[in-house]
C-alpha cells in the first residue's frame, strides 16, 4: 500500500465515521494528513512524490493503531501524534493541556497591530497550558521578557517541554499561579489570556473529542465566566499604564456583555476565523474596577 492509498482510505473512513473536526483541521483529508505524516516523520512541506512511497508493515501497523484511536475512541489527532501547530510553530501536546486552536494566533502574527503602541517589554500568558501563546509571543517580540502562568502543575510540565524545544529558558519563565497569585508585583505591557470559559450547557453538549481535554481548562461555572469575572477585578493591578488585556471568552461573549453593560469591551475581528475575544486597556480596567465586584 502506498501512502496515497493509505491517505485516501483514511480520509474516507474519517468521513464515514462522523468524527468531529475541531482541533486544527476542517476536512477529512487534512485530518488524515495530520494523523499520518508526524507518525512517519514526514514534514508537511515534503515533495508530493512522497505519496507514492510504499508503506512498510511496521508503518502500516502503527498507522492502523492511530486510526483506530481516532475513529473508535474519538481521541483528537494531536494527542495521538503528540504534535499541534500554532502560529506556524509545532508544539508538543498531550492530555494534560488543551490543544492549541485559538484565534489569538492571528493577533500574534500581526504583532498586535494596531493595539500595541510600542514594543512590549514584558508579556504575560495567563492560563498558558502548553505555553504556545507565550512562546509565539517570545518569537514575535525577541526583546521581551515573557511569563507563562498556569494553575496546573501538569500543564506547566508540558509547557517546559516546549520552552526547552525553543531554547527559551533564559527569557521565558514558567509560573505556577492561581490567577495572579504566583506573579507577585510584576506589571505587564501585554496580558494575553485564553482561560476556561465554557458554560454548563455547552460543557454538557461537547463532542466526544473535547472530553479528552482537561476539564479544568474548559469549564468555568454556569455561565462560563467564573474565571473572567475574577480576572477583570484583578488585571488592572498587573498592567503598566499603557498596558492592554486581551482575553478569549468564546461563546460566553454575550453573557459577559449582559453582565457588564457599561464596560467598553473592544471585540476583535479575525481574517482567519474566530470570535469572542475582547480587549481592554489598563485605563478601562481601572475606571471600571468598582463595577467588577
Amino acid at each position: 500500500m502506498t501512502l496515497q492509498d493509505w491517505m485516501n482510505a483514511t480520509a474516507a473512513q474519517l468521513d464515514e465515521s462522523g468524527v468531529f473536526l475541531g482541533h486544527g483541521t476542517d476536512n477529512s483529508w487534512d485530518e488524515a494528513l495530520h494523523l499520518t505524516l508526524p507518525l512517519l516523520d514526514i514534514p508537511f512541506d515534503a515533495d508530493p512524490s512522497v505519496l507514492q512511497r510504499v508503506l512498510t508493515d511496521d508503518e502500516l501497523s502503527r498507522l492502523q493503531v492511530a486510526r483506530e484511536q481516532r475513529i473508535a475512541r474519538r481521541i483528537p489527532t494531536p494527542y495521538i501524534t503528540r504534535q499541534a501547530w500554532f502560529c506556524g510553530l509545532p508544539f508538543y501536546v498531550d492530555e494534560r493541556v488543551l490543544i492549541p486552536r485559538s484565534p489569538l494566533g492571528e493577533l500574534i502574527d500581526d504583532g498586535f497591530y494596531p493595539w500595541l503602541q510600542h514594543e512590549p517589554a514584558r508579556i504575560l500568558d495567563l492560563c498558558c497550558g502548553s505555553a504556545c501563546i507565550a512562546i509565539a509571543c517570545a518569537e514575535a517580540f525577541p526583546s521581551a521578557e515573557v511569563d507563562a502562568a498556569d494553575i496546573s502543575a501538569d500543564a506547566l510540565a508540558v509547557a517546559a517541554v516546549n520552552v526547552g524545544q525553543y531554547q527559551l529558558q533564559g527569557r521565558l519563565q514558567l509560573l505556577e499561579s492561581d490567577m495572579f497569585s504566583g506573579v507577585g508585583n510584576k506589571r505587564y505591557d501585554l496580558i494575553v489570556c485564553n482561560p476556561p470559559y465554557v458554560d454548563a450547557d455547552d460543557m454538557a453538549a461537547l463532542p466526544d473529542e473535547y472530553r479528552h481535554e482537561p476539564e479544568l481548562a474548559l469549564a468555568s461555572g454556569a455561565d462560563g465566566l467564573d474565571f473572567t469575572r475574577r480576572l477583570l477585578r484583578e488585571a488592572a493591578d498587573h498592567l503598566t499604564g499603557n498596558g492592554i488585556l486581551i482575553v478569549e471568552v468564546g461563546n460566553s461573549a454575550e453573557a459577559l456583555e449582559r453582565l457588564f453593560p457599561a464596560v467598553p469591551f473592544v471585540w476583535l475581528e479575525f481574517q482567519r476565523g474566530g470570535d469572542g475575544v475582547f480587549l481592554l486597556t489598563a485605563q478601562d480596567l481601572q475606571q471600571c474596577k468598582g463595577g467588577f465586584a
